[in-house]
């Protein structure tokens, strides 16, 4: 059974709507004003036509009474209208936010197996395009349904007043003109949902070339990336030209065709009927304005598909990755950890990345005591990377454990285990902003004056100060603006703010050159004295220092 055939997920959808009942229904009460407001102006017509032009005295008075209510009823239909589509569409808004950020908390929580096999592109296009397309959805669902039914029923139930056997006339046409509809609304659905398809595909396509844009100018790539591009594009045009094709066939047909064919039939059958004493003028007139008003909801009805099957596309989107339930999650008693010692245990350790994988790792045993420097190596691939990962629980071990002085990491919060770990990558992030925030992001509430303290530790103050604006220099996107070995320092300055007894070093050093190299060794060195530390690395200055080394090999 799919997401949209469970009641559970539609009770889900709906919940959305609880923190904003009160504007819900205020929009709901203005929108059943817009559709029965809007029934009366075909009355007041026939009352003009038919009572005051017939009632033989002087018409003006009449006349002007009965345009005053009319011009009252437009006023007030307005308003209800203006009502409807701003704070309607403020609701949906807020809705949108709402779904935001609880798709955007939910990202945190689910760990890299995750992003292992995710583009940042589509998590993105999940974030931003389908939210909005399904704030549409909640705004104006609802709203036109009621406002659209009251105008049907209501306008069935008066024209079978004015007169049945011409609403018979167009209760006959009306199947064909909603069965011709659903035919193409079901075209057009499947159209969207392929668009929806090429355009996360597209977003990841131009999300992985401007993150690597160095790496495709390096290799001179650019054509084989226009190449890729103008394929996506196509593919994307493709899926569009079809929404076009079927909207054409539904709107044009239903507005060009089915709409004014009732006219002519009500007017053709009207007058026969009035050539024949059994119809007067008035009543035709009118009902030709209330055959509008029936016939009119069904192009608007499909002109709602855009929105509901982007909308609702999007909404199974969101709770597809909304219903991903982290791998990695914490204990019902997990307790706060304290690192006392810091003395870190693989007790046959043995880890695969999914059930049908190899394992990467297999029965090791290590044990590291409190303030040793232990470098781990070998061939890229290994599983060096991975054996580190598991001590804040980037990953959970397949079989064994991973112990913190004596406790299993599993047993206590994820949040309090990776406060006591800090970590330096060979891949430096930076946020966007300046130096300053760049080092206090290691620990938010830090004060200014601490973190230049620790830049003076990462041996990075005086390349700092040298900067056009020092601690409030923006460094760029991913830290552009700054060197390798600048970079690196600024996150070596970050985790000396977080102060944590145990640290994982993951190559470090590995892409700068031998000035930067040696300026980073020195802040690392500096930063593992007294700390439980893991080196992974390949070069050998960079295990000179280690109290031991740990050389990860192939099992023969």
């Amino acid at each position: 059974m799919s997401l949209s055939q469970k009641p559970a997920g539609t009770r889900r959808f709906l919940s959305y709507y609880q923190p904003y009942k009160a504007l819900l229904a205020a929009d709901l009460a203005a929108s059943v004003l817009v559709a029965a407001l809007g029934l009366i102006l075909p009355l007041c017509v026939r009352h003009i036509t038919g009572v005051v032009l017939q009632s033989g005295a002087d018409v003006l008075p009449g006349i002007l009474y009965t345009g005053g209510l009319m011009l009252a009823v437009i006023a007030a239909r307005t308003a209800c209208g203006i009502f409807t589509d701003y704070k309607g569409h403020d609701m949906g808004a807020k809705i949108e936010r709402d779904l935001r950020a609880e798709l955007f908390a939910h990202y945190q929580k689910l760990p890299f197996s995750f992003y292992d096999n995710r583009s940042t592109g589509e998590l993105m296009s999940r974030l931003t395009g389908d939210l909005h397309d399904l704030s549409e959805v909640y705004h104006h669902v609802p709203e036109i349904a009621l406002t659209l039914g009251i105008q049907v029923i209501g306008s069935l139930v008066i024209l079978a007043v004015i007169n049945l056997k011409l609403a018979c006339v167009v209760l006959a046409i009306l199947p064909l003109m909603a069965a011709y509809s659903l035919v193409f609304y079901r075209k057009l659905q499947k159209s969207y949902q392929a668009n929806r398809e090429r355009i996360a595909d597209m977003n990841a396509l131009v999300q992985e070339n401007l993150s690597g844009i160095r790496t495709v100018k390096s290799f001179a790539n650019e054509p084989a990336e226009i190449e890729a591009f103008a394929d996506g594009n196509r593919r994307y045009y493709l899926s569009r030209k079809g929404i076009y094709r079927s909207e054409a066939l539904l709107y044009a047909v239903v507005e060009h065709f089915f709409t004014p064919f009732i006219t002519v039939a009500i007017a053709a059958a009207g007058g026969i009927w009035i050539s024949q004493g059994t119809l007067d003028i008035a009543n035709l007139l009118a009902f030709i304005m209330y055959a509008a008003y029936l016939t009119g909801p069904i192009p608007t009805l499909a002109s709602m598909v855009p929105y509901y099957q982007q909308g609702w596309s999007g909404y199974r989107r969101f709770r597809e990755i909304m219903e991903t339930a982290p791998d990695i999650r914490d204990a019902d008693d997990a307790a706060e950890l304290q690192v006392t010692e810091g003395r870190v245990t693989f007790d046959r350790v043995t880890f695969r990345y999914g059930e049908a994988s190899a394992d990467v790792l297999q029965d090791i045993s290590l044990e590291v005591n409190p303030g040793e420097t232990v470098a781990v190596t070998g061939i890229s691939g290994i599983g060096k990377t991975t054996l580190c990962s598991l001590i804040p629980r980037f990953y959970d071990v397949t079989g064994g454990a991973v112990r913190i002085d004596g406790t299993d990491v599993r047993q206590v919060t994820q949040a309090s285990l990776r406060r006591q770990i800090g970590i330096v990558q060979q891949d430096t992030f930076l946020l966007s902003g300046t130096v300053m925030e760049n080092i206090l992001y290691g620990r938010p509430g830090a004060s200014p004056e601490e973190a230049v303290e620790a830049a003076k530790q990462a041996n990075a103050h005086d390349f700092i100060m040298a900067l056009p604006q020092g601690y409030d220099t923006a460094v760029g996107p991913r830290g552009v603006k700054l060197s390798g070995g600048q970079r690196q320092r600024i996150s070596i300055a970050r985790v000396f703010l977080k102060n944590p007894p145990i640290l994982i070093l993951d190559e470090a050093t590995s892409a700068l050159d031998s000035q930067s190299e040696q300026a980073v060794m020195d802040s690392l060195k500096t930063l593992a004295k007294g700390r439980t530390a893991f080196i992974i690395a390949h070069r050998e200055s960079t295990v000179r220092n280690a109290d031991r080394v740990i050389d990860m090999h192939v099992r023969g």
